[in-house]
This record gives structure tokens, C-alpha cells and sequence, in this order.
């Protein structure tokens, strides 16, 4: 079976005076570990040397609480080289490496355990580590290791063990079992088990004495097992577990001692050495009286009286300093009942049995550290008893009959031990009561004795106080019944709002009541119970905007947590309802939510299966868009057709556009509807009046052949006039008798009204595609479009198309990976509304609305600068072609008078007629 491999220090590229690496070999609450040289060069080494060629199951290493390697490289060898050096390092084998989290979390006062399962051998391991993570307390940028560990088995077997083999595969052959057929399969029966005693942890936690005992009773505890003695194995296993608990404060005092005497302050010192010696001799007595440890084994302190030492006058700091304060938390992390828990009261009727209960019962009797273990009441047979006893109904409605709660279970009294303590029996037996009055009517009685409380009471016992307060207060959260749950609400906050700011405890007490109960209260907002669900959400939203917890910053990081796929539907409505009110009252600046966790939060909760979860969601996600508009849209996906497809999406996007001012989709759909009906509407008005125009007309022609010579000559010069009227309506169509004498469409460009005699099928094409000062190319994808609705075409109909956007200041068309420079730039001119300018997207100017602005605007002398075939045609030496009217020339510009109106498509079309221009 793996155990723990010792190793001795052979190398290391050096170290801090006082931080050697051969502390790496003591394992203990106190050791200081190794640490590198300040400025060194990277990596850094260190070699160790095994006291035997093993196979090397699990390595673990202990890092500092910010002295941290950014990444450690393991490396094992049979033999070490004569000179340690780059050239001889193929002597030793890379097993690879373990990464090292910089501990911006927890703000560089916990450390990292680093576990590493391995199956190698050798005798000689390497440690190379790596460039440090910058924090603002390592200012040396120096790497530090507070402990590593070592476990596998030895290579090889000896004499005595082959024979023992030899010996069991014998009695095997023969029909006997030397082993009992429950241990197999068990942990302790594997080959790979590795025992908890020999973790890493355990060592760094523990006092060293009180865990070589620990050691000796689970090696008694497998032989018992072994021998099937399970009522002695049952008592060993409690007083492991009990004594697990005193290696621990023993651990505690003895780092409380060491500080202490790094601040001089040798009265605590020297009282927390007689503390430590007093209940040390008082546990072995304990040992010794119920047989557990022989007497020779167990090391004899001083000789020390049995009182309880009173609590030294002298007030002191018991927080180490800031670089040793790692390991006061170190020393909290396993559990947080395990040190506040190291010893169990008898039962009650112990109690009432023993003549000195009754000086016990009170709190003030008996110091918090000096409580004895529960085997100094217990007969040796006590052991074998059941350690619970409950109560069934009949009990608690005979004890509610006598107006008294039951009596506490071993069970409770053991979870309880602190409480009970600081508050009584008698209070706790209250809360923990089956009947509902009961535990209401502790936690009201509990409320006025910390109302009553007066302000001279020593830190002590005010921290005793306000712990056991939470601890009950933190039970009675779960209570189902309401009166109990608004009972323990009004406790909780009488402690944060009033207990703490009298009394002036630090925030850590204000830390410890949050991190305590906050977790219970979220539970408690998906409860079935409508009234208790909105009770426990109004709470929590209260509690953060309280100002003793909101500077703490600590509710939003409970809420941006994810939500777990299988929490019930009220408690994912509830977590995101409460994050969107409190984002609103607190906004991200210096309050615990950031853009970051809240756009992780509100992106997951997208895809979770209830839809109001989802729509509460986008919620959260448009709440934040008002403040950090570009950084939210770094974690959603490019507003593109794709996108729009998803509902949630195209909501989200059309929000962002009401945000911003900006037309939605839907809406642009709504006006471009309009417009194309009211463009039908009036041509439909312009034919009626058309069809009109040749009704007179035909009834003037007929009236004119009735007539002499000079009234055909009056018609004749009526039908010039008509011909050369600027009115397009007096035209008459082409299916008028007249048309023919008239000029039609033939020979004529709709966009620029130039008209020609080439313009032929191929001439009008050739005209379009090289010489219409009212079209132009497209860019993309080599379409000829109208000029006026280049735009439009970018974003809806070139084969580009998804790689553009609108931008919402200016409405043009611009490249998606240009959008938010394009912004930012001067470059960027609002436009106005439609009907008070049109937009050039050529030189991006404004000017005068209407269809005859966009002539002038394109073809004019004054008109678009960056008009390149306008240009051409400027500064070309114009010969004008026979037969251009006097307006023409003024223009200097090919096409119809400026004020006349040009035929053009049916339907609007921006395009030629019938035809899609490509550069084949």
C-alpha cells in the first residue's frame, strides 16, 4: 500500500536567509517552508533524494499565498549526477508539469494544495520552477514552497516479506483465510489506497505529537478490525476523530504562539504555552484512563493542575501578521466546525448526574479551549452505546405539554458544543426543539440578549457571541415554518445592522455572518412556498445594499454564479430576477459585478430550458448595455442574418438599436413598405392624370379635322408646344395616334436622360456600365447600381452583404471590422431624416431632399466631388453632340433639362430595366 516517502535536501539554486529548502522536509502548522533569493534568474531547482529507490505514486506540493510559481516541472532520476548542471540533465526524466493559479481570488491570503498522481520509479526527484506571478505583495518576484510530500512504495521486496507471502499462499492452498472476507475490497484492502494520515494535508493541520498518536490508534484500529473486536475499533474510530480535533487546536495555538512572540508580546506567548501544555496533559489523561494508548507511549508534559486557566486581564492580537496570516487561514479550510468543535459535552443525563453539573451548565464556568473531551463522563462501556438518540413525536408533544423542550440528542450537543457554551443549554435545546414555537421563541430570546449586550464587553466574547448567534441563525434559515424563518431573518440583520456597528467589530465578523448565511438564503429563494420565496430574495437584496456588506462586495459574487442544470425552475428565476434588480441599484463600478462575470452569467442563462429564465436574461443583458455599450458586445455573437434567425438574438439586437436611437429592422421593413406604396399610390394619381391628358387630346383632334387649315395649324403648333412643355404629363404614351410624331423612350437613359442615337440595346448597356453619371459599379460584386441606392444595395443585395453594417450615426453602409473606428473617427458626419436631405455615400455629404437633388448633386459643375465619372467628363474637352437644347450646354452635362422628370422603372427599381449589369 503507498505511504508517505521521506527525502532529504540535496540541492537548490539557492535560497532566502532563514527559508532553506531542508524545510521542506519537517511537515508541521509552523514551518516556514523554502524560498527563493530575491531578484533571482529563472527557473529555479531543487533536488531531493529519497531514503529509498521507490516508485512514486502521488506528489503534492503546498504553495505560498503569493509567492507563486507560475509553473512547476517535475523531473526523476535513478542516480544523481556528479555535478548538477544543464549539461546533465538528461540524467534525470521529465514527468511534466503542474500549473499554479495566481490567487487574485482569494486576494493572495489562502494557499494552493496541488495534488499530482504519477506511477514512476526512482530515487532522486527535481523540482524546476518558474517565473513567479506578479501580485502587488511580491515585490522581490521571489518563488516560495511551504511543503511537499512524497508518496509511493519501496522497489522491491525483503526476505521477511517474501516468506510472509510464501506463507499466505500457503494457508490459502490449504483452505484457510488469514484475512476477514469483509475487508476485501474495502480501502484498506486495495494495493492503491492511500490513507488519509499520510496526505499532505493531515501533517500541515495537525500537531506533530498528537498525530504520531493518531497514527498509532488507526494501525490498533485495523488490527482490532483484523481480530473483529468491532466494539473497540468503534471506540478507536471516535477517538480519532476526536483527536483529530485537538491536533488541530493544538496546531492553532502553537502558530497564535509563534506570532506572538515575533510581536514581543511574551505575556500571550507564555500564556498560550501553559494553555497548549494544560490541555495536551489533560487529553493524554484521557487516553490513558480508557486504555487506548499505552502510558510509556504517550509523552508526559509538566505536571499541571487540573483547573481551567483563567483568561489572562491583558488584551492582545491574536491575528498573525499579514505574511503568517496564510496559515491561520490554512490551518481553517478543512472544515469549519472542525476547529471550532474539539471536544464533546457528556449528555443530559450525564449532566444531571454529575455533582458538578450545575457549576458546569454555566458558560462562564468554563473557558471555550478548556472543555474536556466527552470520554471523561462516559464508562468504559459507553462506547458500545448508539451515539444518537432521537426523539419521536410522542416525546416532543409530552415535552410541549410541560412547557419545556426536549432534552438534546448526543448528536446535537456534539454539533452544538459551541453554541451551547456561549448561549446555554437550555436556549439551544429551544432551537433545536420539534415543536415550532420552541425554536421561534429562542431566536426572539436570542435577539433581545444581543440587543441587551453592553458595549464594554470584551472582543472575545462579543466574537464568541455573534458566531454562536450565526450558527443558530443559519440553522434556522431552513426552517419550513414561516414564523421560525422571519424570526432568524430578524436576527441575522440585527447582527449586521446593529450588533456589529456598536460594538465596532472588524469586517471580517461581517464577513463570516455573510459568507455563512448567503448561501442558505439563495437556497431558500427557490422554495416552493411563494411568500417564503419572495421573503428570502427581498432579504438578500436588502442585505447587499446594506453599507456594512456592500463595500464587502461579496453578495453579486454569489449571484453571477452559473446556473447548475438540474436547480429547481424557482431558484434559477429567483438567482436572475435578483441579479437584475441589484444590478440596477448597484451598477459595475467597485460592487462586485463586473461587465465580465455578469455577460458569463447572462450568455449561459440564454440556453437554459425555461423561457422566462431566458427572456429575464436579455433583461440583464440590455440593462448592461446602457452603460458599457462596446464591451457588451464583445461576448455576443456579429448582428448578421445568422444571428437574426435566433429569436433571443434578434431581440437583443433590436433593443441595442432602441438604446441607441436606431431604427429596428422591423420598423426600416415598416417605412420601406410605406414608401413603396405611396410611390404606387402616385404613379397610379400621375397615370389617371395621363390618361386624361389623351382623353382631351383625341377630343381636340377630332374637333380639329372638322376644321379649316388654320385651325390644323393652330393643333399643329398646340402639338409642338405640348412636345417642348418641361411637364412631362402633357406627353402623350406611346399608344396614342400622336406618339409617333412625339419622341418616346428610344435612344433615351432613364437615370440621366441623355439621349442618343447609339444608345441602341448595346449602346444603352455600354452607357450604363461606363458613362451614367447617376450609376456607378459596385466594389464587391461588380453590379451597376444606382448611385442614390448604393446603400441599400450594400446591405441587402450585394453578394458582400454580410460583412456590412449600418452604422447608426451616419445610416451608411460600412465593413463590420471597421464599425467601431469608423465610429470613434471625426470622419463620421451624422445625416439627417430623409425627407430634409438626401445622403451622398460618395462624399458622405448632406444635401437638399428630393429626386432632381440628386441630378444636380451628380452631375452638376458644383456637384460631387468624388463622382468619378462626373470628373472624367469635366475635365474631358466636351464636344457636344448636334441637337442639345441651350440648358443642356449650361450644365455642361449630357441629359434632359434640370427641371424635367425622367421616366424610370416600373416598381422603383434602382437597376436598369430588365437587366442585371456584370462584368463578365
Amino acid at each position: 500500500m503507498p505511504h508517505k516517502i521521506g527525502f532529504v535536501v540535496v540541492s537548490s539554486s539557492g535560497h532566502e536567509n532563514g527559508y532553506s529548502a531542508r524545510e521542506l522536509m519537517i511537515h508541521a502548522p509552523t514551518v516556514s517552508g523554502w524560498r527563493s533569493p530575491r531578484f533571482c534568474q529563472f527557473p529555479q531547482e531543487i533536488v531531493v533524494q529519497m531514503v529509498e529507490r521507490c516508485r512514486v505514486r502521488k506528489l503534492q506540493l503546498l504553495a505560498h499565498q503569493y509567492m507563486i510559481p507560475s509553473k512547476v516541472e517535475f523531473y526523476i532520476s535513478h542516480c544523481l549526477p556528479k555535478y548538477l548542471g544543464p549539461f546533465q540533465a538528461e540524467r534525470f526524466r521529465r514527468l511534466g508539469y503542474v500549473s499554479l493559479c495566481d490567487n487574485e481570488k482569494t486576494g493572495c491570503r489562502a494557499r494552493e494544495l496541488k495534488s499530482v498522481y504519477v506511477d514512476t520509479e526512482g530515487q532522486f526527484l527535481k523540482l524546476v520552477l518558474h517565473q513567479n506571478h506578479a501580485n502587488k505583495y511580491n515585490i522581490y518576484n521571489q518563488v516560495a514552497l511551504v511543503a511537499m510530500n512524497i508518496i509511493g512504495d519501496p522497489v522491491g521486496c525483503t526476505d521477511e516479506s517474501n516468506m510472509a507471502s510464501r506463507e499466505r499462499m500457503a494457508d490459502q492452498s490449504q483452505g484457510q483465510r488469514t484475512e476477514d472476507p469483509a475487508l476485501e475490497g474495502s480501502s484498506s484492502g486495495k494495493s492503491d489506497y492511500i490513507s488519509p494520515l499520510d496526505d499532505l494535508a493531515f501533517d500541515m493541520y495537525q500537531d506533530p505529537e498528537v498525530a504520531q498518536i493518531i497514527r498509532k490508534l488507526d494501525e490498533r484500529k485495523r488490527d482490532a478490525v483484523q481480530q473483529e473486536r468491532y466494539d473497540y475499533a468503534k471506540k478507536l474510530k471516535q477517538a480519532i476523530a476526536d483527536l483529530q480535533k485537538v491536533g488541530e487546536r493544538l496546531g492553532r495555538y502553537e502558530v497564535e504562539k509563534r506570532c506572538a512572540v515575533e510581536k514581543e508580546d511574551y505575556d500571550l506567548a507564555k500564556h498560550k504555552k501553559r494553555q497548549m501544555e494544560e490541555y495536551r496533559a489533560r487529553v493524554y489523561s484521557q487516553l490513558e484512563l480508557h486504555s487506548l494508548v499505552n502510558a510509556e507511549l504517550v509523552p508526559r508534559p509538566l505536571d499541571l493542575p487540573p483547573q481551567p486557566l483563567t483568561q489572562s486581564s491583558s488584551s492582545y492580537q491574536l491575528l498573525p501578521p499579514q505574511e503568517d496570516r496564510a496559515t491561520d487561514n490554512l490551518l481553517e479550510q478543512p472544515s469549519s466546525n472542525s476547529l471550532d468543535v474539539s471536544s464533546q459535552p457528556c449528555s443530559s443525563d450525564q449532566q444531571l448526574s454529575s455533582p458538578h453539573s450545575a457549576g458546569k451548565a454555566r458558560p462562564e464556568a468554563v473557558p471555550y479551549d478548556e472543555r474536556p473531551l466527552p470520554a471523561v463522563h462516559k464508562q468504559p462501556g459507553a462506547a458500545e452505546e448508539p451515539e444518537t438518540r432521537d426523539l419521536d413525536a410522542s416525546e416532543a408533544s409530552r415535552a410541549a405539554a410541560a412547557g419545556e423542550p426536549e432534552p438534546l440528542t448526543e448528536k446535537a450537543l456534539r454539533e452544538a458544543s459551541p453554541a451551547i457554551e456561549v448561549l446555554g443549554e437550555g436556549l439551544v435545546a429551544k432551537a433545536y426543539s420539534k415543536v415550532w414555537s420552541f425554536r421561534e421563541e429562542a431566536l426572539l430570546t436570542l435577539y433581545q440578549q444581543l440587543v441587551d449586550t453592553p458595549t464594554g464587553t470584551p472582543k472575545e466574547e462579543l466574537k464568541g457571541l455573534l458566531r454562536a448567534a450565526v450558527f443558530l441563525t443559519r440553522r434556522s434559515l431552513r426552517d419550513i415554518v414561516t414564523p421560525v424563518f422571519q424570526a432568524s431573518l430578524k436576527v441575522l440583520k440585527m447582527l449586521i445592522t446593529q450588533f456589529i456597528p456598536k460594538h465596532k467589530l472588524s469586517k471580517l465578523e461581517t464577513t463570516y455572518c455573510v459568507e455563512r448565511t448567503v448561501p442558505v438564503l439563495l437556497v431558500r429563494t427557490g422554495d416552493s412556498s411563494a411568500r417564503l420565496r419572495a421573503s428570502a430574495s427581498n432579504f438578500i437584496q436588502e442585505m447587499a445594499l446594506c453599507k456594512e456588506v456592500r463595500s464587502l462586495q461579496m453578495v453579486p459574487s454569489y449571484l453571477v454564479q452559473p446556473l447548475k442544470a438540474n436547480a429547481s425552475v424557482h431558484l434559477a428565476l429567483s438567482q436572475v430576477a435578483l441579479l437584475a434588480r441589484l444590478l440596477r441599484d448597484l451598477g459595475t463600478d467597485s460592487t462586485g459585478f463586473t461587465v465580465d462575470n455578469v455577460m458569463k452569467f447572462a450568455v449561459r442563462a440564454l440556453e437554459h430550458r425555461v423561457y422566462q429564465v431566458r427572456e429575464m436574461a436579455v433583461c440583464v443583458i440590455l440593462d448592461l448595455y446602457q452603460q458599457h455599450r462596446a464591451d457588451v458586445l464583445g461576448y455576443l455573437p456579429p448582428d448578421d442574418s445568422t444571428s437574426r434567425k435566433n429569436i433571443l438574438l434578434k431581440t437583443i439586437f433590436e433593443g441595442f438599436a432602441k438604446i441607441d436611437g436606431r431604427p429596428t429592422d422591423s420598423e426600416v421593413k415598416a417605412q420601406g413598405r410605406a414608401a413603396t406604396e405611396e410611390a404606387e399610390r402616385q404613379k397610379e394619381e400621375e397615370i389617371k392624370a395621363l390618361q386624361g391628358q389623351l382623353a382631351a387630346l383625341k377630343d381636340m383632334q377630332a374637333e380639329a379635322q372638322d376644321r379649316d387649315a388654320p385651325a390644323q395649324l393652330s393643333l399643329s403648333a398646340g402639338l409642338t408646344h405640348l412636345h417642348s412643355c418641361p411637364d412631362r404629363r402633357c406627353s402623350a404614351p406611346s399608344s396614342a395616334p400622336e406618339s409617333s410624331e412625339s419622341p418616346g423612350l428610344d435612344n433615351l437613359c432613364i437615370f440621366c436622360g441623355e439621349r442618343s442615337s447609339s444608345f441602341t440595346e448595346e449602346g444603352l448597356d455600354l452607357h450604363y456600365w461606363k458613362h451614367c453619371l447617376m450609376l456607378t459599379r459596385c466594389g464587391h460584386c461588380r453590379q451597376v447600381v444606382e448611385i442614390a441606392s448604393l446603400t441599400e444595395h450594400l446591405l441587402t443585395e450585394c453578394d458582400k452583404r454580410d460583412g456590412f453594417g449600418r452604422c447608426y450615426r451616419c445610416s451608411e453602409a460600412v465593413p463590420k471590422e471597421e464599425l467601431p473606428r469608423h465610429v470613434k473617427s471625426k470622419d463620421c458626419h451624422p445625416a439627417k431624416p430623409e425627407k430634409l436631405a438626401n445622403r451622398c455615400p460618395l462624399c458622405h455629404e448632406n444635401f437638399a431632399p428630393g429626386e432632381e437633388a440628386w441630378k444636380v448633386h451628380l452631375m452638376g459643375p458644383v456637384g460631387c466631388a468624388m463622382n468619378m465619372r462626373r470628373m472624367r467628363l469635366l475635365f474631358k474637352a466636351p464636344a457636344l453632340p448636334q441637337g442639345r437644347g441651350p440648358d443642356v450646354a449650361k450644365l455642361g452635362i449630357s441629359g434632359p433639362k434640370a427641371g424635367s422628370k425622367i421616366p424610370t422603372p416600373k416598381g422603383g427599381q434602382s437597376k436598369c430595366p430588365g437587366r442585371t449589369y456584370r462584368r463578365q
